[in-house]
Protein backbone atom coordinates (compact mmCIF):
# COMPACT_ATOMS: atom_id res chain seq x y z
CA UNK A 1 0.00 0.00 0.00
CA UNK A 2 1.31 3.44 -0.96
CA UNK A 3 0.74 5.99 1.77
CA UNK A 4 -0.76 9.32 0.87
CA UNK A 5 -1.87 12.43 2.74
CA UNK A 6 -4.43 15.17 2.41
CA UNK A 7 -2.94 18.38 3.77
CA UNK A 8 -5.03 21.52 4.28
CA UNK A 9 -3.64 25.04 4.31
CA UNK A 10 -4.47 25.35 8.03
CA UNK A 11 -2.04 22.50 8.73
CA UNK A 12 -4.63 19.74 9.22
CA UNK A 13 -3.44 16.37 7.91
CA UNK A 14 -5.53 13.33 6.93
CA UNK A 15 -3.55 10.14 6.18
CA UNK A 16 -4.78 7.59 3.67
CA UNK A 17 -3.87 5.28 0.81
CA UNK A 18 -3.05 6.20 -2.78
CA UNK A 19 -5.62 4.80 -5.24
CA UNK A 20 -4.56 6.78 -8.31
CA UNK A 21 -1.43 8.04 -9.95
CA UNK A 22 1.57 9.02 -7.79
CA UNK A 23 2.42 12.67 -7.31
CA UNK A 24 0.89 15.83 -5.89
CA UNK A 25 -2.53 17.33 -6.61
CA UNK A 26 -3.31 20.85 -5.41
CA UNK A 27 -6.55 22.77 -5.29
CA UNK A 28 -9.46 24.12 -3.31
CA UNK A 29 -10.88 21.32 -1.16
CA UNK A 30 -14.67 20.93 -1.56
CA UNK A 31 -17.21 18.22 -0.78
CA UNK A 32 -20.23 16.75 -2.58
CA UNK A 33 -22.99 14.90 -0.74
CA UNK A 34 -24.42 12.91 -3.69
CA UNK A 35 -24.74 9.17 -3.14
CA UNK A 36 -24.11 8.21 -6.79
CA UNK A 37 -22.73 9.79 -9.94
CA UNK A 38 -19.02 9.80 -9.14
CA UNK A 39 -18.00 9.47 -12.79
CA UNK A 40 -20.23 12.37 -13.82
CA UNK A 41 -18.70 14.45 -11.03
CA UNK A 42 -15.17 13.52 -12.05
CA UNK A 43 -15.88 14.78 -15.58
CA UNK A 44 -17.80 17.93 -14.59
CA UNK A 45 -15.80 21.04 -15.65
CA UNK A 46 -17.20 22.99 -12.69
CA UNK A 47 -14.69 21.10 -10.49
CA UNK A 48 -11.65 22.49 -12.31
CA UNK A 49 -8.98 23.56 -9.83
CA UNK A 50 -10.55 21.68 -6.92
CA UNK A 51 -9.92 18.58 -4.83
CA UNK A 52 -13.24 16.75 -4.79
CA UNK A 53 -14.24 15.03 -1.55
CA UNK A 54 -17.17 12.62 -1.75
CA UNK A 55 -19.07 12.18 1.50
CA UNK A 56 -20.71 8.87 0.55
CA UNK A 57 -18.55 6.22 2.27
CA UNK A 58 -18.03 3.74 -0.61
CA UNK A 59 -17.24 4.93 -4.11
CA UNK A 60 -16.74 2.89 -7.27
CA UNK A 61 -19.06 -0.02 -6.50
CA UNK A 62 -20.77 0.11 -9.92
CA UNK A 63 -17.58 0.74 -11.83
CA UNK A 64 -16.88 3.06 -14.73
CA UNK A 65 -18.76 3.57 -18.00
CA UNK A 66 -17.51 6.09 -20.56
CA UNK A 67 -21.07 6.63 -21.83
CA UNK A 68 -21.94 8.70 -18.75
CA UNK A 69 -18.98 11.07 -18.88
CA UNK A 70 -19.88 14.76 -18.95
CA UNK A 71 -16.73 16.00 -20.70
CA UNK A 72 -13.65 14.64 -22.44
CA UNK A 73 -11.35 14.52 -19.41
CA UNK A 74 -11.13 14.38 -15.62
CA UNK A 75 -11.79 17.87 -14.29
CA UNK A 76 -10.98 17.97 -10.53
CA UNK A 77 -7.30 18.18 -9.63
CA UNK A 78 -7.73 15.13 -7.37
CA UNK A 79 -10.20 12.87 -5.57
CA UNK A 80 -10.64 12.21 -1.84
CA UNK A 81 -12.89 9.36 -0.60
CA UNK A 82 -13.45 7.08 2.37
CA UNK A 83 -13.28 3.70 0.62
CA UNK A 84 -12.71 2.68 -2.99
CA UNK A 85 -14.70 -0.41 -3.94
CA UNK A 86 -12.22 -3.14 -4.94
CA UNK A 87 -14.57 -4.65 -7.53
CA UNK A 88 -17.13 -3.17 -9.91
CA UNK A 89 -20.58 -4.76 -10.04
CA UNK A 90 -22.41 -3.51 -13.11
CA UNK A 91 -22.79 -5.06 -16.60
CA UNK A 92 -21.84 -1.77 -18.31
CA UNK A 93 -18.68 -1.29 -16.26
CA UNK A 94 -15.37 -1.47 -18.12
CA UNK A 95 -12.98 -1.04 -15.16
CA UNK A 96 -12.71 -0.26 -11.47
CA UNK A 97 -12.42 3.25 -10.08
CA UNK A 98 -8.74 2.73 -9.19
CA UNK A 99 -7.96 1.46 -12.71
CA UNK A 100 -9.77 4.46 -14.17
CA UNK A 101 -7.81 6.93 -12.01
CA UNK A 102 -4.47 5.28 -12.79
CA UNK A 103 -5.23 5.25 -16.51
CA UNK A 104 -6.13 8.96 -16.49
CA UNK A 105 -3.14 9.95 -14.34
CA UNK A 106 -5.27 11.36 -11.51
CA UNK A 107 -3.89 11.63 -7.98
CA UNK A 108 -6.47 10.23 -5.54
CA UNK A 109 -6.67 8.94 -1.97
CA UNK A 110 -8.98 6.72 0.07
CA UNK A 111 -9.09 5.56 3.72
CA UNK A 112 -9.54 9.23 4.64
CA UNK A 113 -11.89 10.24 7.44
CA UNK A 114 -14.08 12.18 5.01
CA UNK A 115 -16.65 12.90 7.73
CA UNK A 116 -14.02 14.76 9.77
CA UNK A 117 -12.73 16.53 6.66
CA UNK A 118 -16.23 17.62 5.66
CA UNK A 119 -17.00 18.88 9.15
CA UNK A 120 -13.81 20.94 9.11
CA UNK A 121 -14.71 22.55 5.78
CA UNK A 122 -18.24 23.26 6.99
CA UNK A 123 -16.88 24.87 10.14
CA UNK A 124 -13.99 26.85 8.65
CA UNK A 125 -14.91 27.17 4.97
CA UNK A 126 -13.25 25.85 1.85
CA UNK A 127 -9.48 26.11 1.79
CA UNK A 128 -6.55 25.16 -0.37
CA UNK A 129 -5.06 21.73 0.07
CA UNK A 130 -2.96 19.01 -1.48
CA UNK A 131 -3.06 15.26 -1.97
CA UNK A 132 0.48 13.97 -1.94
CA UNK A 133 2.17 10.61 -2.29
CA UNK A 134 5.67 12.10 -2.57
CA UNK A 135 6.07 14.67 0.19
CA UNK A 136 5.84 14.82 3.92
CA UNK A 137 2.88 16.80 5.28
CA UNK A 138 5.27 19.60 6.30
CA UNK A 139 6.71 19.82 2.78
CA UNK A 140 3.23 19.82 1.25
CA UNK A 141 2.08 22.56 3.60
CA UNK A 142 5.02 24.75 2.69
CA UNK A 143 4.17 24.35 -1.01
CA UNK A 144 0.43 24.98 -0.49
CA UNK A 145 1.21 28.34 1.06
CA UNK A 146 2.87 29.46 -2.19
CA UNK A 147 -0.13 28.58 -4.39
CA UNK A 148 -2.38 31.25 -5.95
CA UNK A 149 -5.79 31.62 -4.33
CA UNK A 150 -8.57 29.73 -6.10
CA UNK A 151 -10.55 32.97 -6.47
CA UNK A 152 -7.69 34.66 -8.32
CA UNK A 153 -7.65 32.22 -11.26
CA UNK A 154 -9.98 32.43 -14.25
CA UNK A 155 -10.84 28.72 -14.34
CA UNK A 156 -13.29 29.17 -17.21
CA UNK A 157 -10.33 29.81 -19.48
CA UNK A 158 -8.95 26.35 -18.58
CA UNK A 159 -12.12 24.43 -19.51
CA UNK A 160 -13.86 26.30 -22.32
CA UNK A 161 -13.76 24.89 -25.84
CA UNK A 162 -11.04 26.32 -28.07
CA UNK A 163 -13.12 25.98 -31.23
CA UNK A 164 -16.82 26.15 -31.84
CA UNK A 165 -18.66 22.91 -32.57
CA UNK A 166 -22.20 21.66 -33.21
CA UNK A 167 -24.28 19.19 -31.21
CA UNK A 168 -27.54 17.78 -32.57
CA UNK A 169 -29.61 14.60 -32.56
CA UNK A 170 -30.96 12.69 -35.54
CA UNK A 171 -33.80 14.37 -37.38
CA UNK A 172 -34.53 17.90 -38.47
CA UNK A 173 -33.90 20.43 -35.68
CA UNK A 174 -36.61 23.00 -35.04
CA UNK A 175 -34.48 25.54 -33.19
CA UNK A 176 -30.96 26.89 -33.43
CA UNK A 177 -29.32 27.63 -30.08
CA UNK A 178 -25.96 29.28 -29.42
CA UNK A 179 -24.30 28.07 -26.21
CA UNK A 180 -21.53 30.06 -24.56
CA UNK A 181 -19.23 27.46 -23.00
CA UNK A 182 -18.03 28.36 -19.52
CA UNK A 183 -17.58 24.66 -18.68
CA UNK A 184 -20.61 22.92 -20.18
CA UNK A 185 -21.72 19.37 -19.35
CA UNK A 186 -22.75 17.12 -22.21
CA UNK A 187 -26.17 16.45 -20.74
CA UNK A 188 -27.13 20.07 -21.31
CA UNK A 189 -26.62 19.62 -25.04
CA UNK A 190 -28.39 16.25 -24.93
CA UNK A 191 -31.35 17.79 -23.10
CA UNK A 192 -31.66 20.61 -25.62
CA UNK A 193 -31.19 18.33 -28.63
CA UNK A 194 -33.90 15.96 -27.38
CA UNK A 195 -36.25 18.95 -27.53
CA UNK A 196 -35.54 19.70 -31.16
CA UNK A 197 -32.57 22.06 -30.85
CA UNK A 198 -29.36 22.18 -32.83
CA UNK A 199 -26.76 23.55 -30.42
CA UNK A 200 -23.65 25.41 -31.54
CA UNK A 201 -21.10 25.66 -28.73
CA UNK A 202 -18.83 28.72 -28.64
CA UNK A 203 -15.71 29.58 -26.58
CA UNK A 204 -16.41 31.66 -23.49
CA UNK A 205 -14.82 34.84 -24.87
CA UNK A 206 -16.93 34.89 -28.04
CA UNK A 207 -18.41 38.31 -28.77
CA UNK A 208 -22.18 38.73 -28.92
CA UNK A 209 -22.00 39.74 -32.59
CA UNK A 210 -20.21 36.47 -33.42
CA UNK A 211 -22.93 34.47 -31.68
CA UNK A 212 -25.61 36.36 -33.57
CA UNK A 213 -23.95 35.63 -36.93
CA UNK A 214 -25.48 32.13 -36.91
CA UNK A 215 -28.96 33.69 -36.42
CA UNK A 216 -29.77 31.67 -33.29
CA UNK A 217 -33.26 31.46 -31.86
CA UNK A 218 -31.84 31.65 -28.32
CA UNK A 219 -28.67 31.68 -26.23
CA UNK A 220 -27.64 29.43 -23.33
CA UNK A 221 -25.01 30.50 -20.80
CA UNK A 222 -23.48 27.31 -19.42
CA UNK A 223 -22.29 26.24 -15.98
CA UNK A 224 -18.60 26.38 -15.19
CA UNK A 225 -15.95 26.83 -12.51
CA UNK A 226 -14.60 29.77 -10.58
CA UNK A 227 -15.50 33.28 -9.53
CA UNK A 228 -17.99 35.16 -11.75
CA UNK A 229 -16.30 38.44 -10.76
CA UNK A 230 -13.43 37.45 -13.08
CA UNK A 231 -15.74 37.22 -16.11
CA UNK A 232 -16.25 40.87 -17.01
CA UNK A 233 -15.87 40.20 -20.74
CA UNK A 234 -18.58 37.52 -20.68
CA UNK A 235 -20.83 39.80 -18.63
CA UNK A 236 -20.39 42.67 -21.10
CA UNK A 237 -21.28 40.48 -24.07
CA UNK A 238 -24.30 39.05 -22.22
CA UNK A 239 -25.62 42.59 -21.75
CA UNK A 240 -25.75 42.88 -25.54
CA UNK A 241 -27.79 39.66 -25.84
CA UNK A 242 -30.45 40.21 -23.18
CA UNK A 243 -33.56 41.62 -24.83
CA UNK A 244 -32.51 40.59 -28.34
CA UNK A 245 -33.40 36.91 -28.00
CA UNK A 246 -34.31 34.38 -25.29
CA UNK A 247 -31.55 33.64 -22.77
CA UNK A 248 -31.16 30.67 -20.40
CA UNK A 249 -28.42 30.90 -17.74
CA UNK A 250 -27.45 27.79 -15.77
CA UNK A 251 -25.30 27.92 -12.59
CA UNK A 252 -22.29 30.06 -13.59
CA UNK A 253 -24.41 31.27 -16.53
CA UNK A 254 -27.04 32.37 -14.01
CA UNK A 255 -24.40 34.39 -12.14
CA UNK A 256 -23.12 35.95 -15.37
CA UNK A 257 -26.64 36.94 -16.44
CA UNK A 258 -27.34 38.34 -12.97
CA UNK A 259 -24.22 40.49 -13.14
CA UNK A 260 -25.29 41.67 -16.61
CA UNK A 261 -28.58 42.78 -15.01
CA UNK A 262 -26.78 44.76 -12.30
CA UNK A 263 -26.58 42.21 -9.47
CA UNK A 264 -23.43 41.24 -7.59
CA UNK A 265 -22.02 37.95 -6.37
CA UNK A 266 -20.25 36.58 -3.33
CA UNK A 267 -18.46 33.43 -2.22
CA UNK A 268 -20.32 30.91 -0.08
CA UNK A 269 -18.52 29.49 2.98
CA UNK A 270 -18.41 25.94 1.59
CA UNK A 271 -20.66 25.99 -1.47
CA UNK A 272 -23.66 23.93 -2.54
CA UNK A 273 -22.63 20.56 -3.97
CA UNK A 274 -24.95 17.59 -3.99
CA UNK A 275 -28.24 16.20 -5.21
CA UNK A 276 -30.52 17.11 -2.31
CA UNK A 277 -30.94 20.90 -2.33
CA UNK A 278 -34.55 22.16 -2.01
CA UNK A 279 -35.47 25.16 -4.16
CA UNK A 280 -38.75 27.08 -4.10
CA UNK A 281 -40.27 28.70 -7.18
CA UNK A 282 -41.68 31.97 -5.82
CA UNK A 283 -44.03 32.37 -8.79
CA UNK A 284 -45.77 29.01 -8.33
CA UNK A 285 -44.93 28.00 -4.77
CA UNK A 286 -43.59 24.69 -6.06
CA UNK A 287 -40.59 23.12 -4.29
CA UNK A 288 -38.21 20.77 -6.11
CA UNK A 289 -35.08 18.90 -5.08
CA UNK A 290 -32.14 20.03 -7.17
CA UNK A 291 -28.61 19.01 -8.14
CA UNK A 292 -26.09 21.75 -7.39
CA UNK A 293 -22.38 22.40 -7.79
CA UNK A 294 -21.26 25.95 -7.11
CA UNK A 295 -19.19 27.94 -4.65
CA UNK A 296 -20.58 31.42 -5.39
CA UNK A 297 -24.05 32.97 -5.21
CA UNK A 298 -25.86 36.00 -6.58
CA UNK A 299 -26.30 39.13 -4.47
CA UNK A 300 -29.60 40.59 -5.73
CA UNK A 301 -28.79 44.15 -4.61
CA UNK A 302 -28.50 46.25 -7.74
CA UNK A 303 -30.70 43.98 -9.85
CA UNK A 304 -32.38 46.09 -12.53
CA UNK A 305 -36.05 47.03 -12.11
CA UNK A 306 -37.12 44.78 -14.97
CA UNK A 307 -35.70 41.66 -13.31
CA UNK A 308 -36.69 39.86 -10.14
CA UNK A 309 -35.68 36.86 -8.02
CA UNK A 310 -38.11 34.03 -8.76
CA UNK A 311 -36.39 31.08 -7.02
CA UNK A 312 -34.67 30.74 -3.65
CA UNK A 313 -32.83 28.04 -1.72
CA UNK A 314 -34.81 26.74 1.23
CA UNK A 315 -31.56 25.87 3.00
CA UNK A 316 -30.07 29.36 3.18
CA UNK A 317 -32.43 31.61 1.16
CA UNK A 318 -29.79 32.42 -1.45
CA UNK A 319 -30.91 33.31 -4.97
CA UNK A 320 -31.64 30.27 -7.15
CA UNK A 321 -33.24 31.92 -10.15
CA UNK A 322 -33.94 35.22 -11.89
CA UNK A 323 -36.56 36.16 -14.45
CA UNK A 324 -37.56 39.33 -16.27
CA UNK A 325 -41.01 40.85 -16.49
CA UNK A 326 -40.77 42.01 -20.09
CA UNK A 327 -37.95 40.04 -21.70
CA UNK A 328 -37.52 36.30 -22.38
CA UNK A 329 -34.89 35.40 -19.79
CA UNK A 330 -34.68 32.48 -17.39
CA UNK A 331 -31.79 31.68 -15.05
CA UNK A 332 -31.27 28.92 -12.49
CA UNK A 333 -28.44 28.40 -9.99
CA UNK A 334 -28.87 24.62 -9.99
CA UNK A 335 -28.28 21.97 -12.67
CA UNK A 336 -31.56 21.19 -14.42
CA UNK A 337 -29.85 18.44 -16.45
CA UNK A 338 -28.70 16.69 -13.23
CA UNK A 339 -25.98 14.14 -14.12
CA UNK A 340 -25.74 13.28 -11.32
CA UNK A 341 -28.77 14.24 -9.32
CA UNK A 342 -32.55 14.15 -9.23
CA UNK A 343 -34.45 14.69 -12.48
CA UNK A 344 -37.09 16.94 -10.90
CA UNK A 345 -35.99 19.96 -12.91
CA UNK A 346 -35.60 18.87 -16.52
CA UNK A 347 -38.83 20.79 -17.12
CA UNK A 348 -36.68 23.93 -17.15
CA UNK A 349 -35.64 22.93 -20.67
CA UNK A 350 -39.31 22.56 -21.62
CA UNK A 351 -40.02 26.04 -20.25
CA UNK A 352 -37.06 27.45 -22.16
CA UNK A 353 -38.07 25.85 -25.46
CA UNK A 354 -41.64 27.11 -24.92
CA UNK A 355 -40.18 30.58 -24.41
CA UNK A 356 -38.22 30.25 -27.66
CA UNK A 357 -41.30 29.06 -29.53
CA UNK A 358 -43.39 31.92 -28.14
CA UNK A 359 -40.76 34.42 -29.21
CA UNK A 360 -41.01 33.00 -32.73
CA UNK A 361 -44.79 33.26 -32.59
CA UNK A 362 -45.33 29.51 -32.36
CA UNK A 363 -47.55 27.56 -29.99
CA UNK A 364 -46.29 24.57 -27.97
Amino acid sequence: MTKAFVVLEDGTVYPGRSIGAPGNADGEVVFNTSMTGYQEMLTDPSYAGQLLTLTYPMVGNYGMDDRVEESGRIQPAGLIIREAAPIASHPRSSQTLAEFLHERGIVAIDQVDTRALTRRIRRHGVMLGSITTEESPAEALERIRTLPRYDDVNWVETVTTRDRYAWSMEGQPQYRIALLDGGVKRNIMRSLALRGAEVTVFPSRTAADALLEIAPDAVVLSPGPGDPLLLDAMVDETKKLIGRLPVLGICLGHQVAARALGAGSFKLPFGHRGGNHPVKDLDTGKVTITAQNHGYAVDPDGLGSGAYVNRISLNDQTVEGIAMRTEPLLTIQYHSEASPGPLDNTEIFDQFIAMVAATRGESQ
